[in-house]
């Protein structure tokens, strides 16, 4: 995904990351968040650097087949450098 991609899912928040953001910016929590921050291949939804944690928001074609194998190896592949995961379905935001 190029850096064209990635600012345009900056620009095109869902409603669920919105609301998310709203709480993640700013330092809000005691620590610096990112929005859609790559890492490797990936482009994490928002991602604090200094934790190394991913925070995930996850619409319905996450739950198709071929979107939870997807999210299995993204998140492994995360994981596999030194990342945790946090998922969160956007109904649930």
């Amino acid at each position: 995904m190029g850096d064209v991609q990635t600012r345009h899912l900056r620009k095109s928040m869902t409603d669920a990351e919105r609301r998310l953001w709203s709480r993640l910016r700013g330092n809000a929590l005691g620590f610096h968040f990112r929005r859609q921050h790559r890492i490797g291949i990936y482009v994490a939804d928002f991602v604090c650097l200094e934790r190394q944690l991913v925070v995930e928001a996850d619409g319905g074609q996450h739950n198709l087949p071929g979107g939870l194998v997807r999210d299995d190896r993204r998140t492994a592949w995360l994981n596999s450098v030194g990342y945790d995961v946090l998922r969160f379905w956007n109904n649930d935001v």
